[in-house]
């Protein structure tokens, strides 16, 4: 299945997703189904975001950018006791009691974490009306009946805030694996917001063997220049998570 994270419309260029489809097309990375936009499913982000608030679980937070840079940590709860303002613009934010939260990721290991203590109250929906991606991911995971979430270590810290939120939409809970993320020599994970290029989908043989590589498959000297459907296959049938053990990162040579 391939979902299209277009809620944060500021951000959306147009044409991006034409370019990102045709890159996994070049990749050999081919999608069952219709491409599902989370820009379609807006009702169902406003139905769980009524169901939360029905429950008690949320309350509108009115701070300024201002007021939050003072404090950059764990949100203080400033707004979780005020009367509703209805002719103030405000974004929704969940109450996160001192609950622990824990699960097994499967290739980093156990993690145990308290949401109340560790993120505080964090925003569901945005001041600008968008549904806060925490949230949405939630949902559309639901929908879509997916049960195993594979992504980058960066991510990791966002599980127990999902699984929490699971917990009180009655969702059922996907298995996580986290892997490294690919980095620079200075640390910085590649990304639009640390200059590093996109990748080329002109040469997708040579950067699946490099990708295979980095993330320590040991892919064999024969396989580099092979047709990208047989690397895929190679890919698929070789596939081992564990060599990559409690790794957050991996560096781009």
């Amino acid at each position: 299945m391939l979902r299209i994270d277009d809620l944060d419309t500021p951000r959306n260029q147009p044409g991006a997703d034409t370019a990102i489809l045709k890159c996994l097309e070049s990749f050999g990375l081919h999608w069952d189904g219709q491409v599902d936009y989370q820009s379609s499913h807006q009702d169902q982000y406003q139905s769980a975001i009524a169901a939360l608030g029905l429950n008690n679980h949320t309350y509108p937070c009115y701070c300024s950018r201002k007021q939050l840079s003072e404090y950059p940590g764990i949100y203080p709860g400033l707004c979780r006791n005020l009367a509703f303002q209805a002719d103030q613009q405000h974004a929704l934010r969940l109450k996160t009691p001192h609950t622990v939260i824990a699960f097994n990721d499967r290739l980093q290991g156990p993690v145990i974490e308290n949401v109340g203590s560790q993120y505080g109250d964090f925003v569901i929906r945005r001041k600008d009306a968008i549904v806060a991606y925490q949230l949405a991911v939630v949902i559309d995971d639901h929908r879509q009946q997916v049960n195993h979430v594979v992504r980058g270590f960066d991510l990791l810290e966002s599980t127990s805030r999902q699984l929490y939120l699971q917990q009180l939409l009655g969702y059922q809970s996907p298995d996580y694996m986290h892997i490294p993320v690919i980095v620079d020599h200075q640390g910085h994970k590649l990304s639009k917001q640390t200059g590093a290029q996109a990748v080329a989908p002109s040469q997708p043989s040579r950067v699946l063997f490099q990708l295979l590589d980095l993330l320590k498959q040991h892919p064999p000297a024969e396989l580099r220049g092979s047709p990208v459907n047989e690397i895929l296959q190679w890919a698929i049938e070789h596939w081992q998570p564990n060599s990559l053990y409690q790794q957050s990162s991996v560096t781009l040579d």
